[in-house]
C-alpha cells in the first residue's frame, strides 16, 4: 500500500461549520458551556472535547477550549493560567501520542482571520492522523535561527531558514521542567506579533513538534501567503529578521 501524504477534507461537514472571526453577531458554540458534549478532560476553565466538526477524514479531532473569556487571547493570559494551559495541553498531546493509535499526533493554535480558523474563542486542536507522520517532513534547519533568548532548558530564537517564510519564531524545549518558561517564551513571541510587529498582524499559528527529549513550539505571524511558496515551494527570508530579534530582545528581555 502506497504512503499516503495528503489528508482528506470532508466539504460537506466543512460546510457546516460555524464562523465567528469575521461574522462577529454570530452565536459562540464555545461558550455554551453547558451545551457542550463528549468532553475527554477539564481543568477549571480548560476543556478538551471532541470536534463537533469534523472535517479531516482518517483523524480523531480534539478541541482544547482554552478560557472561559471568549474575547481574551493567549498573548493577555495571567502567569498562572498560561502555565496551567500549556501544561494541560502538552499532556493531553502527549497521552495521545503514548497510546499508540495513531501514526502522528499534531498540536496547534489558529488565531486571527488570516490563520485558518473558524472561531475567536481562544482554543487549539489536537488531532490523531491514523495514517500520515508529519514527522517525515520536519527538516532541522527550520528549527535554527537567530537566538533572542537562551537559559536552562530551552532556547528562543527567529528562523533563518524558515519552514513556510519570513518570520518565524522558534521556542525550543530541552528539558521538560522548563515548560512554564517554554510557555512564557510562545507569549513574547504572540504578544510581539500582535502588539509591535512592524506592519499590523491580527494573526498567527502555533505549531508543536516532538523533537527529541523535548519539544518545539514554532510562533508563525500570518498574511496572505505568497505565491512563491503557493507555486513553487520557495520560502523566503525577510532581510530585517536581525532588526525584529533585536527588537525582542530590547523589549522583553532587557534590564530596563
Amino acid at each position: 500500500m502506497a504512503r499516503k501524504t495528503h489528508l482528506c477534507f470532508d466539504s460537506h461537514i466543512g460546510r457546516l461549520k460555524p464562523e465567528n472571526i469575521r461574522n462577529r453577531e454570530a452565536a459562540c458554540p464555545l461558550c455554551a458551556r453547558d451545551q457542550l458534549v463528549e468532553i475527554l478532560a477539564e481543568e477549571g476553565p480548560i476543556i478538551w472535547v471532541k470536534n463537533k466538526f469534523p472535517v479531516l477524514q482518517e483523524a480523531f479531532q480534539t478541541v482544547l477550549i482554552e478560557t472561559d473569556a471568549c474575547d481574551s487571547e493567549l498573548s493577555e493570559y495571567a502567569p498562572a493560567h498560561l502555565h496551567r494551559l500549556i501544561r494541560f495541553g502538552v499532556a493531553r498531546w502527549q497521552e495521545m501520542i503514548a497510546s499508540g493509535e495513531y501514526a502522528s499526533v499534531l498540536f496547534y493554535k489558529n488565531h486571527g482571520p488570516n490563520s485558518g480558523g473558524s472561531l475567536r474563542h481562544p482554543h487549539m486542536q489536537i488531532v490523531g492522523l491514523h495514517h500520515i507522520d508529519y514527522r517525515e517532513q520536519l527538516v532541522e534547519e527550520h528549527f535554527e535561527g537567530l537566538l533572542i533568548h537562551q537559559e536552562a532548558g530551552l532556547s528562543f530564537n527567529l528562523s533563518t531558514r524558515p519552514r513556510m517564510g519570513f518570520f518565524e519564531f522558534n521556542v525550543l524545549l530541552h528539558d521538560m521542567q522548563a515548560i512554564d518558561r517554554m510557555a512564557d517564551m510562545v507569549q513574547v513571541a504572540t504578544h510581539h506579533v500582535l502588539n509591535h510587529f512592524h506592519y499590523a498582524c491580527n494573526s498567527y499559528n502555533l505549531f508543536f513538534y516532538e523533537r527529541g527529549a523535548g519539544l518545539a513550539v514554532k510562533v508563525v505571524p500570518r498574511f496572505v501567503v505568497s505565491p512563491l511558496f503557493v507555486g513553487f515551494a520557495i520560502p523566503q527570508v525577510s532581510n530585517r529578521i536581525e532588526e525584529v530579534a533585536a527588537e525582542i530582545r530590547a523589549r522583553y528581555f532587557d534590564a530596563p
